[in-house]
């Protein structure tokens, strides 16, 4: 029955997911209804089967449900909160300290807001916080907003990521009142053996790397050491994964079974009680890694995979993977999203694939080739998934894998569980945690070599995604049987050259320029690339965290022709430091006496240069000026391509605005609305002379600023301009100079409201010369 039906409770797993995921945008909120009506059907009409399909749907599509349901509700954005939970993770960076918290009690603290009971985890920034525990109870007062993150095109979804992890909200601890620890941590085997891990004299790779492979710590890893693992192409190796579990599970049965040959040596083939230890071993060592969302998948899988190896009524290698991926997505739905999900049943699922009908391997050299044969047919289709998921690919990583999996799977893990196991006698323990450090340092050593001489790459998405498919196409050449090996070769070469070379980066024509006003929260970054030129305007802010969103926007080793600072203001300036450590700038302008930590030259009005038949030109602050506050001084640039303009203001207000009339004639076609949409800027005189067909508002989202202000988005209003708000559109680009269009990096769906609590403006489409300015509504 259960193998019959592993493919159909697969399907409708993922059929729960689509649906839930279609109810969270508005797209079938009456799901329960049809659901609920559909299982009375099947009930009257004695299909069982059906039934329990049905219910299979209603179950996860219920959870999603739930899980998008508890998100802090819009009300309290930015209100003081008081909640209580437990601390599910704590990372220490200097003065900040990184939550997570499991809440099981949310109040807010004003009265007449909305209520917060469903919130369920947050994810917290605390700032000189107490010191603070995984499994203690604090009552901590927060301050929140909903999960979201910067939506910039090629860059880390940070909101995605959060929702995947089914984290409700984001936020910071308040001071007052000041935390109150509730309880202390439980007793547990995890907590106990990373106080015991601290306390041994071990050095500190050899402690991170321990506590991620033995106990699914992966928290403990440091930057570099994802820097490097990402680089080498061996992420998959700190996981607790099918591989880890899979080993204990390996490891208990041959023990067990042993034993059984000891006991009944006429009939120990036959016993069922080494089979039953091994899922034991497997299901513990997974609760002890915390039962994470990898370690959970990887129990599920070990486990089917001891029923298939059992040979006991057991189902075939691929009703087991379709159980496998069944039970993961019902009991972990946001599964579904996550692309480690996917490349590990992959993984298998090619495995099973290239080795389906072969005959098991016989002998030491056996064993080898099949190793090598199975990592060299993995690699391919993996390094295309990596690609197509991350657009990332590291050249080193088929070969390192060769060496790496076998050397941590067969040698390191084992040596670390010994460790623990033979923790109560300290002397065996530090043997076998010596070892593992030696081995440690030694393969970091050869990961830091192979990245050194064959680095990441990072294309631009055009050429990941046309790489990666290339790449998982000359897996299944070779993998597949049957196929002729010239045709092998002949596809190959052909996949090769169509995946690096058939697909480019877009880059505009000359004449044309492609100005994209990035999402950086509460702060300004603009981007300029023309045929061969590219500057920047501005370069985001710097949070008191240190974070700095420029360092996430692009791979390191960039190089910008210009970067024009407006003003010296965090807000504008606090990327420079990640420009002057990652990549290269042939020149910096800034206003005259500018506090930056990089010499600038004078960016002062009649300054004008032309690349590629665009043309820019500085219209303020003139040379000389004196008294201009910080936001009055802000260097204004004008840009030219062809009959359309785009005018930066930074932050200047009014007088400037004034000022500036003198220089513009008619009507632009973008402006990039000053001080972030603040009252101060915006005045009615000036949008009257302009009159901007697009506007963009580069502000945070639910900023403590109200920007952009209500009265200066229905100034635009007036005027039929069209909006767009990096707060809710995520990055805008415009191509100026040719067809002319707006695209926003987030689609409609996503926006929540519009500028200034109900702005229509927000919803415009993108719009190109021809099509008629309008400003529509809801």
């Amino acid at each position: 029955m259960a193998t019959g039906l592993a493919l159909p409770l697969a399907l409708a797993a993922l059929l729960g997911t689509l649906i839930g995921a279609l109810a969270d945008q508005g797209a079938f909120t009456a799901w329960p209804q049809a659901v609920g009506l559909s299982l009375l059907v099947g009930l009257a009409a004695c299909r069982w089967r059906l039934v329990l399909l049905l219910s299979m749907v209603a179950l996860v599509a219920g959870q999603l449900s739930v899980l998008r349901g508890g998100e802090l509700p819009d009300g309290l954005t930015r209100q003081d909160l008081a909640v209580e939970g437990r601390l599910t993770s704590v990372v220490r960076e200097g003065v900040l300290t990184r939550l997570t918290l499991a809440v099981s009690d949310c109040e807010p603290l004003a009265a007449g807001l909305p209520r917060c009971d469903r919130l369920s985890r947050v994810r917290l920034n605390a700032y000189d916080a107490p010191v603070m525990s995984v499994g203690e109870r604090w009552r901590l007062t927060v301050r929140l907003r909903p999960p979201a993150g910067f939506a910039n095109p090629d860059a880390f979804d940070y909101g995605a990521w959060l929702r995947r992890e089914g984290i409700h909200a984001t936020g910071y601890v308040r001071e007052a009142p000041p935390p109150a620890r509730l309880e202390a941590a439980g007793g547990s085997i995890r907590r106990w053996a990373l106080v015991r891990l601290d306390e041994r004299d071990l050095s500190p790779r050899t402690t991170r790397w321990l506590a991620a492979l033995t106990l699914g710590v992966g928290e403990r890893l440091s930057d570099d050491d994802w820097a490097l693992l990402n680089a080498s192409g061996t992420t998959h190796l700190m996981v607790i994964s099918g591989l880890h579990v899979g080993l204990v599970a390996g490891v208990a049965l041959w023990l067990s079974r042993g034993v059984s040959r000891l006991v009944a040596p006429g009939r120990w083939r036959m016993a069922i009680w080494p089979w039953w230890a091994a899922g034991v071993a497997a299901a513990a060592y997974a609760w002890l890694a915390g039962l994470e969302p990898p370690a959970l998948r990887a129990m599920i899988m070990a486990l089917v995979g001891l029923w298939v190896a059992s040979g006991r009524h057991a189902p075939g290698p691929w009703q087991a993977w379709w159980l496998a991926l069944a039970l993961v997505v019902i009991l972990d739905p946001l599964a579904v999203w996550r692309p480690g999900g996917w490349l590990s049943f992959g993984a298998v699922a090619w495995l099973i694939l290239i080795w389906q009908g072969r005959p098991r391997p016989i002998g030491w050299r056996g064993w080898l080739w099949a190793l090598v044969r199975s990592q060299l047919l993995l690699a391919p289709v993996m390094a295309g998934a990596v690609l197509l998921a991350f657009d990332r690919f590291a050249p080193a990583a088929p070969l390192v894998n060769l060496v790496a999996v076998p050397l941590v799977g067969s040698v390191m893990v084992p040596l670390g569980l010994a460790g623990w196991a033979l923790a109560w006698v300290p002397p065996l323990a530090d043997l076998a945690w010596s070892a593992f450090g030696t081995l440690a340092e030694g393969l970091a050593l050869g990961l830091e070599t192979a990245a050194r001489l064959a680095p990441l790459q990072e294309p631009a998405p055009a050429v990941a995604q046309a790489l990666g498919v290339a790449l998982v196409l000359i897996g299944l050449l070779w993998g597949l049987p049957g196929l002729a090996g010239r045709l092998r070769l002949a596809g190959t070469a052909l996949l090769l050259a169509c995946g690096t070379l058939g697909l480019s980066p877009s880059s505009p024509a000359p004449g044309e320029v492609r100005v994209r006003v990035h999402d950086v929260g509460q702060g300004q970054l603009v981007a300029l690339r023309t045929a061969r030129y590219r500057a920047l305007i501005d370069t985001g802010p710097r949070f008191p965290s240190g974070f700095m969103p420029l360092s996430t926007l692009w791979p390191e080793g960039q190089r910008f022709d210009d970067v024009i600072v407006s003003h010296a203001d965090l807000d504008h300036a606090g990327g420079v430091e990640a420009l002057m450590m990652e990549h290269s700038v042939g020149r910096y302008l800034a206003p005259p006496g500018s506090a930056l930590p990089v010499a600038t030259e004078p960016c002062v009005a009649g300054l004008a240069w032309q690349r590629d038949g665009v043309d820019f030109r500085v219209l303020w602050p003139p040379a000389g000026a004196a008294g201009l506050s910080a936001n009055d001084g802000s260097c204004v640039l004008l840009i030219t391509a062809g009959q359309q303009r785009l005018l930066i203001t930074g932050d200047a207000g009014v007088r400037v605005e004034h000022e500036l009339l003198a220089w513009l004639e008619g009507p632009i076609e973008a402006l990039v609305a000053g001080h972030h949409g603040s009252a101060t800027s915006s005045s009615p005189g000036f949008l009257a002379a302009v009159r901007p067909r697009q506007v963009i508002f580069s502000a945070g989202r639910d900023n403590r600023f109200g920007h952009p202000a209500a009265s200066v988005v229905r100034r635009f209003r007036r005027l039929g301009s069209c909006l767009w708000n990096t707060a809710q559109d995520g990055a805008v680009t415009l191509w100026l100079g040719g067809e002319g269009r707006v695209e926003p990096a987030r689609p409609a769906a996503w926006r929540r409201g519009g500028v200034g609590r109900g702005c229509l403006a927000l919803e415009s489409p993108a719009m190109t010369p021809e099509a008629p300015v309008t400003a529509r509504g809801r």
